[in-house]
C-alpha cells in the first residue's frame, strides 16, 4: 500500500521508496528509510499536504510524493524484513592513516597561530545552531523556529582561556550532498575554508535523524565535536543517553548544551580546545563500514584516486569515492580535472551497477541505509527512550491550528490582529513622537534667523526625518508579531496551510515563508529562498517577494490610511497586504506558464515543535530591527531629506516676512507653494507628472513617488518637506491641500505597494539570481504592474 493511503492516526512501516534520485535522497535524509515506522497525523485544510511523524519529527509531504513510498502494517512489515535488513553498528577505526587498509588520504589543515581556533557550526535546520552561535559570540543574528533562518555565512569572534575563536555559522542542512543550495554551500565552505574544528549541532531529543549529518562529517575525516543541543528536552522525556560512550564509539566527542540558558557552553569550548590541541582521548578516526558489497567498490574508487593524488586534498579519497558511488554531480565536476577521472567515472558506473545487481537497490539508497544502520546500532548500545511524549502538546495545538475548518480563519484572525494592533496601539506613541518633533521645529523656528539654514533644519531635516521617525512604534509592533510567529513555529504551519493553494498557482509551499518574511524586509526574504530546492521555484519566488509589502512601506499606509480612511485604516491595510499576495501569486502563475516550464519538486518540510519564544530573543529581534530603522533614518532618510529640501529651495526667490505681512494677495503658504513649483524639484515633478496624472497625482505626489527609489520611507519624508505645517500634522495638511482625494490616496497606496522595491532589494535579486537581467525585469515589470493596478483602482474608487 502507498503511504498516501494511510488515514490520520494510522501507522505503518516503510518497505520501499521510489521516485527520482533527488526525491529519494531528500526523503532518506529526512528519515523515510526501509524499516522505519511512520504515522499519518493530519491533513491540511485542502487535503494536501499531509503531516507525518517519523523518528519523533513532524514532516510534511504532498500526496503525490507520499504515493511514491510503499508501506505495510507493522506485523506484515516485520515478517517481511529479514535479518539482513537489521544492520548492527560496524566500525573500522583508524589510528594510523598510513597503515589503514582503506587509506582515506585526508590532509589536516594546520593553523599558523596556535592560539587562534577557526570553528564552523554545522547542523540540521531547527537544531538551535544559530542560538548557540549567538550565545557564544554575542552575535545578534535572528533565531527563528523554521527552516531557512540562517541563509548565509555569519561570523563572530570571542576570546576564551587565552584562545581567540573565529566562529562561522553555516546554513542549516540535512546532509552534504548536492541536492539543495544550502547543502552545496556548506560543503563548499568546509572545502574552501577548512576550519580547525567543526561543531556539529544536533537536537539531543531526536538523535536518530540528526546524526545522519554526523555520518557525513565522519566520512569527511575532520576534527568534529558534537553539541547535543536542547539537552534539557531529552531529559524532560525521561530518556537516558550515555553520550560519552556514544562519542567514543563513533570517534567524536559529545557535549550536552542548552543554548538558551548557556548550560554546557564552557565544556563545549574546553572540548574544542582539546580537539584543536590533539588532547581529546575519545576522538579517533572511524570509518563507517558500508558492508561486504559496498566496501570493495568504494575501495576500488579510492585506490584510483590514490594513484594520482590529484584530487582535492581537503577531504579524503574515500569521501570522494563514496560521493562518486552516489552519483553526486557536483563532486564529478570537482574531480574532472583529475588525470584519473575517466577511469574513475568508468569504475563508478561499473560499481554502481554491481551494487544494483547484488542488492537490488541503487548505491545511493544502499549508502543511506548503511548510515542509518550505523546510527541505529550505535544508539541501541547507548540510548534508552523516555516514557514522556515530548510532542504531545504540539499535536494537540496542531489539531486546532491546522484544523480543516479552523486553520484558515485562525490565520486570517492572526493577520488582522497583527495589523490592527500595529495601527491602533502604535498610534499613541506615534502621536507623542510627532508632538516632540513639532515642538523642536517650533523652538528652532523661533530662535533661528530667517534664511536657508533655518529652512533646511526645520523644513528639511526635522520635517522630513520627523515624518518618518514617528512611525517607529508601528514598525516595532509589526516586527514583534513577525518574531513571535517565527520563533513559536507558527510560520511553518502557515506554509502547511497555504501549500495546496500556492502549488496550484505555480509556487512551492516553502515559498510562503519568504513571502511572509517579506512583510518585514524583502532583502532577507529573498535570501531565505535558498531553502527551496527547485531552481525555477526559487527564481519565481525571488521575483514575487518584492510584491510583499515590507515594513518600509508601512509609514506610507499609516499616513494615508489614517488621514483618508480613519475609521477603516486596519481594514485598508489588510486589503493592501492581501492585494500584494494576490499579485504575487498571479505573477507566479504567469511566469510558470511562460518563462519557466513546470519543475515539480517534493514538498518535504519539517514541522518543528511549538516553542515558547524567549523574552530575550524577542526583544533582541525587535531591537535589531529598531536599530536598523533608526540607522536608516539617520543616514538614508536624513540625506534624502536634505537633497529633497535643496531641490525644493533652489532656485530661491526671497520673500521676507515683512513683505508677506504687507501683501494682501499672497499668504505664506501660497508663497511656499510658488517657491516649490518653480524649484528644481518642481521642474522634475512636472516632467514626470504626465505619466502619473491618470491616477490623480500632481507634480508633488509624483516627486514623492520618485523619491522612494532608495527607500520607501522617503515618500513620507518628501511629503513632510513639501506639506510640512506648524498648525497641522502631515495627514491633515495633505487633506487640506486638495492634492489628494480618497480615490487618488487609495491609488497612491496601491502604487507604492506594487512599485519596484528599494535599491537594496534589487541588489539582492541580482545577487541571488546571479543575473542582472532578473533585477532589470523586476524593475520594469513591477513598475508596469503598479501603474496598471493603481490606475484601475483610481477609476473604480472614483465611481464611488
Amino acid at each position: 500500500m502507498k503511504l498516501s493511503e494511510l488515514h490520520n492516526g494510522e501507522s505503518a512501516v516503510i518497505v520501499k521508496v521510489s521516485g527520482h534520485g533527488g526525491f529519494r535522497k531528500r526523503i532518506m535524509e529526512m528519515g523515510f528509510v526501509r524499516g522505519r515506522k511512520v504515522t499519518s497525523v493530519i491533513d491540511a485544510p485542502l487535503n494536501d499536504p499531509i503531516k507525518y511523524t517519523i523518528m519523533g519529527y513532524d514532516v510534511l509531504l504532498r500526496r503525490s510524493e507520499a504515493k511514491l513510498i510503499e508501506v505495510l502494517p507493522e506485523e506484515e512489515a516485520n515478517a517481511m524484513l529479514t535479518a539482513e535488513d537489521a544492520q548492527a553498528p560496524n566500525f573500522l577505526a583508524c589510528t594510523d592513516c598510513d597503515s589503514c587498509g582503506l587509506s582515506c588520504g585526508a590532509k589536516r589543515n594546520k593553523t599558523t597561530q596556535r592560539n587562534i581556533i577557526n570553528i564552523a557550526f554545522v547542523g540540521n535546520p531547527n537544531s538551535g545552531k544559530t542560538s548557540l552561535f549567538n550565545a557564544l559570540s554575542g552575535g545578534h543574528e535572528h533565531v527563528g523556529n523554521y527552516s531557512g533562518v540562517t541563509v548565509d555565512v555569519k561570523t563572530g569572534h570571542f576570546n576564551y582561556k587565552g584562545y581567540h575563536f573565529n566562529i562561522t555559522d553555516l546554513p542549516g542542512t540535512y546532509s552534504l550532498s548536492a541536492y539543495s543550495p544550502e547543502e552545496l554551500f556548506v560543503r563548499r565552505n568546509l572545502l574552501e575554508s577548512m576550519p580547525d574544528v567543526i561543531v556539529n549541532v544536533v537536537v539531543a531529543s531526536n538523535l536518530e535523524r540528526n546524526l545522519y549529518l554526523t555520518t557525513e562529517l565522519i566520512d569527511l575525516s575532520q576534527r568534529v565535536v558534537v553539541a547535543l543541543n536542547m539537552y534539557d528536552e531529552l531529559e524532560a522525556t525521561g530518556a537516558k543517553l550515555d553520550y560519552q560512550n556514544l562519542g567514543s564509539m563513533i570517534g567524536i566527542p559529545m557535549v550536552p548544551t542548552v543554548a538558551k540558558t548557556g548550560k554546557g557552553l564552557d565544556k563545549l569550548l574546553d572540548t574544542i580546545i582539546d580537539m584543536f590541541e590533539g588532547d581529546n582521548k575519545s576522538a579517533r578516526h572511524v570509518h563507517i563500514n558500508y558492508g561486504t558489497i559496498l566496501e570493495p567498490e568504494i575501495s576500488k574508487l579510492a585506490d584510483i584516486l590514490h594513484k594520482t593524488e590529484d584530487f582535492p586534498q581537503q577531504f579524503p579519497a574515500r569521501y570522494w569515492a563514496i560521493k562518486m558511488m552516489e552519483g553526486d554531480k557536483e563532486v564529478a565536476t570537482l574531480l574532472k580535472s583529475s588525470k584519473s577521472y575517466e577511469k574513475l567515472e568508468k569504475q563508478a558506473t561499473i560499481s554502481s551497477e554491481e551494487v544494483k545487481k547484488q542488492l537490488d537497490i541503487d548505491a545511493e539508497t544502499a549508502i543511506s541505509d548503511a548510515k542509518y544502520g550505523f546510527i541505529s546500532g550505535a544508539l541501541h548500545e547507548t540510548y534508552t527512550e523516555g516514557n514522556v511524549d515530548a510532542n504531545k502538546k504540539t499535536r494537540r495545538l496542531d489539531k486546532l491550528i491546522v484544523n480543516k475548518w479552523l486553520g484558515f480563519p485562525l490565520f486570517i484572525l492572526v493577520m488582522w490582529l497583527m495589523f490592527s494592533v500595529t495601527f491602533w496601539l502604535g498610534a499613541y506613541p506615534q502621536e507623542w513622537i510627532a508632538m516632540g518633533f513639532d515642538a523642536l521645529g517650533s523652538y528652532l523656528n523661533g530662535i533661528m534667523p530667517d534664511g536657508a539654514w533655518r529652512s533646511m533644519i526645520v523644513d528639511g531635516i526635522i520635517g522630513g526625518v520627523g515624518a518618518v521617525a514617528e512611525f517607529l512604534p508601528n514598525i516595532i509592533l509589526l516586527y514583534m508579531f513577525i518574531s513571535l510567529m517565527e520563533d513559536s513555529g507558527y510560520m511553518s504551519r502557515a506554509a502547511f496551510l497555504m501549500d495546496k493553494m500556492m502549488h496550484g498557482m505555480g509556487l512551492h509551499g516553502k515559498s510562503f515563508i519568504p513571502m511572509v518574511m517579506g512583510f518585514g524586509c524583502n532583502v532577507p526574504a529573498i535570501m531565505a529562498t535558498r531553502s527551496i530546492e527547485s531552481k525555477s521555484s526559487r527564481l519565481i519566488t525571488i521575483l514575487v517577494v518584492p510584491f510583499m509589502s515590507c515594513s518600509a512601506r508601512l509609514p506610507v499606509y499609516l499616513l494615508l490610511a489614517g488621514a483618508f480612511f480613519p475609521n477603516y485604516a486596519a481594514t485598508i491595510m489588510i486589503c493592501l497586504y492581501l492585494l500584494g499576495i494576490i499579485v504575487a501569486v498571479l505573477t507566479a502563475k504567469l511566469l510558470r506558464l511562460t518563462a519557466f516550464k513546470q519543475d515539480e519538486t517534493p514538498f518535504v518540510m519539517e514541522l518543528p515543535p511549538y516553542r515558547w519564544p524567549t523574552l530575550r530573543a524577542t526583544l533582541k529581534h525587535i531591537w535589531e530591527k529598531c536599530y536598523q530603522y533608526i540607522k536608516k533614518i539617520g543616514t538614508v532618510i536624513l540625506l534624502a531629506s536634505v537633497i529633497i529640501w535643496v531641490l525644493s529651495y533652489y532656485p530661491h526667490t526671497e520673500i521676507s516676512e515683512t513683505e508677506l505681512a504687507q501683501t494682501e494677495t499672497i499668504s505664506e503658504t501660497e508663497a511656499t507653494e510658488i517657491q516649490y513649483e518653480n524649484s528644481y524639484l518642481g521642474m522634475i515633478g512636472k516632467f514626470i507628472a504626465p505619466v502619473m496624472s491618470p491616477m490623480g497625482f500632481d507634480w508633488k505626489i509624483s516627486v514623492a513617488v520618485l523619491s522612494s527609489i532608495p527607500a520607501k520611507e522617503i515618500v513620507v519624508s518628501t511629503l513632510g518637506v513639501l506639506y510640512g505645517s506648524e498648525d497641522d500634522d502631515l495627514g491633515e495638511a495633505l487633506q487640506k491641500s486638495g492634492d489628494l482625494n480618497i480615490a487618488s490616496a487609495l491609488a497612491l497606496m496601491v502604487f507604492m505597494l506594487l512599485f519596484f522595491p528599494c535599491i537594496a532589494t534589487i541588489g539582492a535579486v541580482a545577487s541571488e539570481t546571479k543575473k542582472v537581467k532578473w533585477a532589470a525585469f523586476s524593475v520594469f515589470y513591477n513598475t508596469a504592474v503598479a501603474w496598471i493596478v493603481a490606475y484601475i483602482t483610481y477609476l473604480i474608487a472614483s465611481l464611488f
